[in-house]
């Protein structure tokens, strides 16, 4: 399994438009996300810090997304 890696909510929101996704609404400094064909729905944070991984992971387990096909997509 490859590593998980560290970025920041930019580049996550760069890769998931880039998946397929689109954003519906923001509310403070959480974005939330649409998928254009499936119906999945996620919420990222807007911060400049980098995320946590275990954030990324559940992003990633929202979105349905192996480690492997998200690093592709980046």
């Amino acid at each position: 399994m490859p590593k998980l890696p560290r970025i920041t909510s930019r580049k996550m929101l760069a890769a998931l438009l880039r998946a397929g996704f689109y954003i519906h609404h923001q509310t403070g400094s959480h974005i939330n996300l649409r998928h254009k064909l499936k119906n999945l729905h996620v919420v990222i944070p807007r911060h400049t810090k980098e995320l946590a991984p275990k954030t990324i992971k559940s992003i990633l387990a929202q979105i349905e997304l192996t480690i492997d096909e998200f690093i592709e997509i980046l």
